[in-house]
């Protein structure tokens, strides 16, 4: 096993980043190398969520991170496309249905979600 350096987000070097909101979620792509120069890349879902029961409550974000390494692309790709296959397999359905940014629960908000919303 080699050595990545620090995987620390705060001591990583960004190099790429791009966000996709897709309903009431947001996920941010973000190609960082390590002071070692090793690319990784980190994929994040963050939700919106609201404290309490009352209207106003306080927002907060709910996130979820995986790194993938550059030596796992591949077989993540080949999982991820097999699951997705089956998916779509098991419950075909049209793309275009979801590309309205609208899920079908009938809720058709989402939150504009900012990078500095997530420190």
């Amino acid at each position: 096993m080699s050595d990545r350096g620090n995987y620390n987000d705060s001591n990583s070097e960004d190099l790429f980043s791009k966000s996709v909101r897709a309903g009431k979620r947001t996920y941010f792509f973000d190609v960082r190398a390590t002071k070692a120069n090793d690319y990784y890349l980190t994929i994040t879902e963050s939700k919106k969520k609201f404290q309490g029961s009352e209207p106003g409550g306080k927002a907060v974000f709910e996130k979820h991170k995986i790194f993938l390494y550059k030596e796992d692309f591949t077989k993540f790709m080949e999982g991820l496309n097999e699951a997705v296959a089956e998916i779509k397999r098991a419950q075909p359905f049209d793309d275009s249905d979801f590309n309205n940014d609208r899920r079908h629960d009938g809720d058709s908000s989402y939150s504009n979600v900012d990078f500095d919303d997530l420190k």
